[in-house]
């Protein structure tokens, strides 16, 4: 029998960007979270939790995450002392992304670890780490774009664009996000 010379399977020929043991891991965590995590009440945020620290996540007990958002690995997530990962977020943590204290990433959201090198024709994918610092918000359907550090109580506003980092204190908003203005400075509550 003659071998056929099959090509490469490659991103931008439709071949998987990860290899069949991550996407099996995947897989059995998008149907555990759809079935224990993505449709309970809104109040019900120590069991998402739970299910969450179960693939390794890292949260704060105090942190609040929503049961209608998208975390694609909870290995990769670290969320901190009262902060909030509200509904319909979309968290594409191919690579770490970190949520500091107090910081809130509002409805609709998207932080967006990976994106592909379109001038490779490989296509391959490239991610770099988001840190979410304390006491900032992303706020409702924000983008937050790979490699992205949004300071210390940094506000991007609702539908913002960040594909630089975001200055500790400052007001940004817009496509792409510029800075508007200081924000007030203040102490995280006690607690």
């Amino acid at each position: 029998m003659k071998s056929l010379d099959v090509p490469r399977l490659e991103p931008r020929l439709g071949g998987p960007t990860f290899a069949l043991g991550d996407r099996l891991r995947r897989f059995v965590w998008s149907v555990c979270w759809r079935l224990l995590g993505a449709w309970t009440p809104r109040p019900f945020h120590r069991w998402r939790r739970l299910v969450l620290l179960a693939f390794g996540a890292r949260i704060d007990p105090t942190a609040r995450v929503y049961g209608q958002t998208t975390i694609w690995w909870p290995p990769h997530l670290t969320v901190g002392r009262h902060a909030v990962i509200a509904p319909g977020v979309t968290c594409y943590n191919v690579v770490p992304v970190a949520i500091s204290d107090f910081a809130v990433v509002s409805q609709g959201a998207h932080l967006c670890t990976g994106t592909h090198d379109v001038d490779d024709a490989r296509f391959p994918l490239r991610a770099r780490p988001i840190v979410i610092g304390a006491q900032a918000w992303v706020a409702a359907e924000a983008f937050v774009g790979p490699g992205v550090t949004v300071g210390e109580g940094a506000v991007l506003g609702a539908r913002g664009v960040a594909f630089r980092d975001l200055d500790s204190w400052m007001i940004y908003a817009g496509n792409p996000a510029r800075k508007l203005r200081e924000r007030t400075r203040f102490l995280p509550p006690q607690g």
